[in-house]
């Protein structure tokens, strides 16, 4: 049975409030669009056809799920958020299907978890093809044949355009934005790799129904007409998956207007014993109209105000967190005397780090920082513990970030000898990864050990003074999870861990309310939504240094998580601006007393300057590009500091000397005050002249960078 959901025209309007930090606002229409979708799914009526789909016992819910006992309540969260509770219940079997929505009030978002629980005294029957997001959107239909208006639509209506991405693969290309065109009868499926969430795929995604091509006419006389062709303004849903484990997405067009989605966890087939409970992927839908650039600025509003982690109440600020790894072998070759003294170094040059980064390779292990499973301070080298370190450190106003990777348990580690129990060993590994066969992983859906991974980690952090966890998770779970279901329980293993290791970083936060979360997965393969609601991703690709890869990864990423990071090394003006993020982790060698520090203190000076710009509107200001003969260029945009900043890229091999870029969000009356990031050629221009005729910029060095402030007068 499909769900259809009705993309129209609403006229209704009301009162809207918007932080005056975006230009870009929701707009009543939108708002109202998901009002109505939320009226109609999450209603009393108990035969409602439902946001979602399921197998049990042989028969798919929209048969039988209107016929169990139901009931709705509602809860305010807030003043702008609401919560819906859907419960079923099944008398025959014990079964309960309970679905938890959250309506938000100043966003056209809305979102849901399902949990199934057996009340029951016995197994139930099979649970099977468990879908959190199963509905359909329509598009418009081509205009009846003879009406005419002003606007007289041609033969031709645009497809549905699904825009996805490229996940984090340790590539060059890693987030790449891809379009596909669902023409009729097309159906794609996507999922990441491994059971990593973001390996490979991301698990964002932005459905667009461009508007209609229409001809308007301008002036007609009995021989001849003027026309000109436009677009109307489009409109579409976002819909994102919030699970880190292996989900599956799947846009099936039919034959006409409709395009049906459907998302979860990718493998579902078992039975749940008597008290058992599982939970799905957090589903998200936010509608939006006008064009896709706006669309996303709506996603990144909502997300800086409902979905960023706010240690002690607050955003975490642009951050500058360096480290030694590339002068000690990560941290093997490291000690108490070597940490403290980069920690001194960086403060005399005057280049003040916000915390610093102690990675891996600081526990007991056999030589090798892979050899992960011992938790303990190598007191070898760091006699006095990390906490030596970390005092230091705090005594100069420095705080310390540190690394752990849990998950993943080597031979020769104490977890390994002491804990066999409590870890999970490989099935079917794909040749691809077939290192992962000598590992194991340990089991966070195992209650007994994943309190004593709660407890030792929180004494760690205490004990070291540790105040920044960095998580990292070098290993594709899903062929682990995979090897231990019975063939009647497929997915529960996936499920309890996934639950577990949520769980787990919500107790670490619960103790520790100052403490911010760095999410590490080899690199970004980790970052679905529920990750970036409890950590932030400083490393967002093991892809690093490297300036087009850089360049590009800032590109897209920016639409879907607005706070991440990345590494710098070379001290050269090119290199440097291509990667500034809002997240900066310099590997500078410190020791090096002849290094550019002049240079190194202007530019972390500037990129202070216009690090705030990041938490503003993102305009993209040029197509995506790997090539080396292009231009790239963006825009972030303050408007209640009435500034923003343009980077532009003028790659090796382009022979272009300018470029014109038109800017977005500005007002068009209003004069700004115009120059590089240094105070140079500065110029005033009106909002008008840069939004309509462009914003030129002239880069005389290939390849080069510029950074463009911008300030209302």
């Amino acid at each position: 049975m499909q769900r259809t959901l009705f993309l129209g025209t609403v006229t209704l309007f009301f009162t809207l409030f918007v932080s005056d930090l975006f230009a870009v606002e929701v707009t009543p229409s939108e708002l109202e669009q998901a009002r109505l979708w939320v009226a109609e799914k999450f209603s009393e009526a108990p035969e409602t056809m439902r946001p979602f789909s399921f197998e049990y016992a042989g028969q798919n819910s929209a048969d039988f799920l209107g016929k169990w006992t139901c009931s709705r309540a509602e809860k305010k969260l807030d003043g702008q958020r609401t919560q819906i509770t859907l419960e079923y219940q099944d008398s025959a079997t014990g079964l309960a299907v309970r679905c938890v929505a959250v309506v938000y009030l100043d966003f056209p978002t809305v979102e849901w978890t399902l949990y199934f629980k057996n009340t029951g005294s016995k197994d139930t029957p099979l649970l099977k093809n468990i879908q959190a997001l199963d509905i359909q959107i329509e598009r418009r239909a081509t205009s009846p044949a003879g009406e005419r208006t002003m606007y007289d639509t041609t033969e031709d209506v645009s497809e549905f355009i699904l825009h996805h991405h490229t996940g984090s693969n340790h590539a060059r290309n890693d987030f790449e934005p891809h379009q596909t065109i669902l023409s009729p009868s097309l159906s794609k499926t996507i999922a990441p790799f491994g059971g990593r969430s973001t390996n490979e795929n991301l698990s964002y995604f932005n459905v667009e129904m461009p508007g209609e091509q229409v001809v308007i006419s301008e002036g007609k006389t009995a021989i001849w007409e003027k026309t000109r062709t436009e677009r109307k303004p489009g409109k579409g849903v976002i819909v994102v998956v919030g699970w880190p484990g292996q989900w599956a997405a799947q846009f099936i067009r039919n034959e006409t207007n409709g395009l049906r989605m459907l998302a979860g966890q990718e493998q579902t087939s078992l039975l749940l014993h008597p008290g058992e409970e599982i939970r799905t992927p957090l589903m998200v839908l936010q509608y939006w109209e006008g064009d896709r650039q706006r669309s996303q600025n709506i996603w990144r509003q909502w997300m800086f105000k409902y979905n960023l982690p706010r240690p002690g109440g607050e955003l975490p600020p642009p951050l500058l967190t360096p480290c030694s790894s590339h002068q000690f072998n990560e941290m093997l070759n490291a000690n108490e005397e070597n940490q403290k003294l980069f920690i001194d170094r960086y403060l005399e040059e005057k280049l003040n780090p916000d915390y610093w980064w102690m990675d891996a390779g600081w526990y007991v292990n056999s030589g090798t920082w892979v050899n992960t499973g011992t938790w303990e301070v190598d007191t070898k080298r760091f006699p006095n513990g990390l906490r030596a370190v970390s005092d230091h450190a705090h005594a100069k106003g420095v705080k310390i970030i540190v690394w752990f990777e849990p998950e993943r348990v080597t031979e020769n580690s104490w977890l390994w000898d002491n804990h066999p129990e409590w870890l999970l060993s490989p099935g079917n590994v794909p040749d691809r990864v077939g290192w992962m066969r000598q590992w194991k992983i340990f089991d966070l859906g195992n209650p007994q050990a994943w309190q004593w991974l709660t407890d030792h980690v929180d004494k760690l952090i205490t004990e070291q003074g540790i105040d920044l966890y960095r998580q990292d998770f070098n290993i594709d779970p899903l062929f682990f999870w995979q090897n231990h279901d019975a063939p009647d329980r497929q997915g529960i293993t996936e499920n309890n861990y996934v639950s577990g290791y949520l769980a787990y970083w919500d107790e670490l936060r619960r103790r520790h309310p100052n403490l911010l979360i760095d999410s590490c997965a080899s690199g970004g393969r980790r970052n679905d939504l529920e990750t970036m609601r409890r950590a932030v991703p400083f490393i967002r690709s093991d892809y690093i240094f490297e300036e087009i890869g850089q360049q590009c990864h800032s590109y897209a990423i920016n639409w879907w998580i607005p706070y991440h990071g990345t590494g710098t090394f070379l001290i050269e003006p090119y290199h440097f601006w291509s990667t500034m993020a809002p997240h900066v982790t310099p590997c500078w060698d410190l020791r090096d007393q002849n290094l550019d520090y002049d240079s190194l203190r202007r530019w972390l000076g500037q990129w202070r300057q216009m690090a705030p710009g990041y938490y503003g509107d993102y305009f993209t200001l040029s197509p995506y590009s790997l090539q080396d003969d292009v231009w790239m260029a963006w825009q972030f945009d303050r408007p209640d500091l009435n500034q923003g900043f343009v980077q532009a890229f003028r790659r090796s091999n382009s022979y272009t000397l300018t470029a014109q870029f038109p800017l977005q969000g500005l007002d068009p009356q209003a004069r700004y005050t115009i120059a590089t990031i240094d105070g140079k050629d500065e110029q005033t221009l009106t909002g008008r002249e840069v939004m309509e005729k462009g914003l030129p910029v002239t880069i005389g060095d290939t390849p080069g960078a510029a950074v463009i402030t911008y300030k209302k007068k």
